[in-house]
């Protein structure tokens, strides 16, 4: 039995469909929801540049306090361009390091206090600068080394028709040393310096308290005894030393302080005298000291020698020991003592 089948269905062409003008009032819906949409964009751009002028506003009013001064991190406030970081990126704080400046941890500076010359020590001369060659730099050396010694090109001019020149005081001459001549006001030669050491030698400040008995403040003085500052020659890092003239500190010694040599000498005499007496009473005062520690350490040995148990008040041969002290006495070394009748033992008694 054949299946019937069914026949497609009819295929009808239809014309394009005739689509007729809106409404009026269709119209005017359309336009109505056109200008909601409209001025709902609207608010939300005015609401998005109003949230913008207010950062920007208070970015420049920071700014504005702070004119002439730097900001906390040390640097100056940057300039409103007008340009605006992408909003993912506004919290981030963005630095310019270039532009920082050092402001020393919170602590004074040279530009803060340029005169205090405590604070704030020049640099050290010692080492070479940099944009100087090794032999810049050993000239110029030589050439400071020749201004302070005022030597070479520095040395003052000699001139015969100079009537107030200065000349050596003992051979007049007129190539006196300008070093010492500023120092200790003295105007010598270096030929008559060698030849009078008596009178012209350098003394040390250790050398003119020990031999010529003067202080301290005496010798710190410089209006009293001017002296000549050099560097130690024992420890670079020590002071410097004092070196001061030997005719005029035997004139301050022996014409002001003391009087004359002799009273010099008498005090010297004096003052090595309680020096020894001082030394020589510490002395006995420590063999005094030894010889009650000895006395004590014999008699006690010589008692646990007699009896095991022995001690200080105990009978050599048994039985409790009570001392019969003798009458006080002052012994060879002028000490006043009392001694046991029968052990012999000494012991110093002090009388008031």
């Amino acid at each position: 039995m054949e299946r019937p089948s069914t026949p497609p269905p009819r295929r009808t062409t239809r014309a394009n469909p005739v689509v007729s003008p809106p409404t009026p009032e269709v119209t005017r819906r359309i336009e109505q929801n056109r200008l909601k949409a409209k001025a709902l964009r609207e608010q939300s751009l005015a609401r998005e540049k109003a949230e913008e002028a207010s950062t920007s506003s208070l970015k420049r009013t920071s700014a504005a306090i702070s004119t002439g001064t730097s900001t906390r991190d040390g640097t100056k406030p940057a300039p409103d361009n007008g340009i605006q970081a992408a909003r993912k990126f506004r919290k981030f704080v963005d630095h310019d390091f270039s532009k920082m400046t050092d402001t020393k941890g919170g602590f004074l500076s040279v530009e803060d206090d340029p005169f205090n010359k405590a604070l704030h020590k020049p640099a050290d001369d010692a080492a070479k600068p940099a944009h100087m060659t090794l032999k810049e730099w050993e000239r110029h050396q030589l050439m400071k080394e020749l201004r302070r010694t005022k030597q070479g090109p520095f040395e003052p001019g000699l001139s015969v028709l100079a009537k107030d020149a200065e000349r050596c005081r003992e051979c007049k001459g007129m190539e006196i040393d300008h070093v010492w001549l500023e120092v200790f006001g003295v105007a010598v030669c270096g030929k008559c310096k060698e030849k009078l050491p008596e009178r012209y030698s350098l003394l040390t400040k250790t050398e003119a308290k020990d031999d010529y008995l003067l202080t301290d403040p005496e010798l710190k003085d410089a209006e009293l005894l001017p002296h000549l500052n050099k560097p130690n020659p024992h420890k670079s890092h020590w002071h410097d030393m004092m070196l001061f003239l030997r005719f005029q500190v035997e004139e301050y010694a022996f014409s002001t302080k003391w009087g004359s040599a002799a009273a010099l000498d008498a005090e010297f005499e004096r003052r090595e005298e309680e020096k020894k007496v001082r030394k020589e009473k510490k002395f006995k005062e420590k063999l005094k000291e030894l010889k009650k520690k000895t006395r004590t350490d014999v008699y006690r040995r010589n008692l646990q020698n007699g009896n095991k148990a022995g001690q200080f008040g105990d009978r050599i041969g048994g039985g409790k020991h009570e001392h019969e002290w003798g009458r006080t006495v002052e012994n060879a070394e002028g000490e006043t003592v009392k001694t046991c009748l029968e052990c012999g033992m000494q012991v110093e008694e002090l009388e008031f």
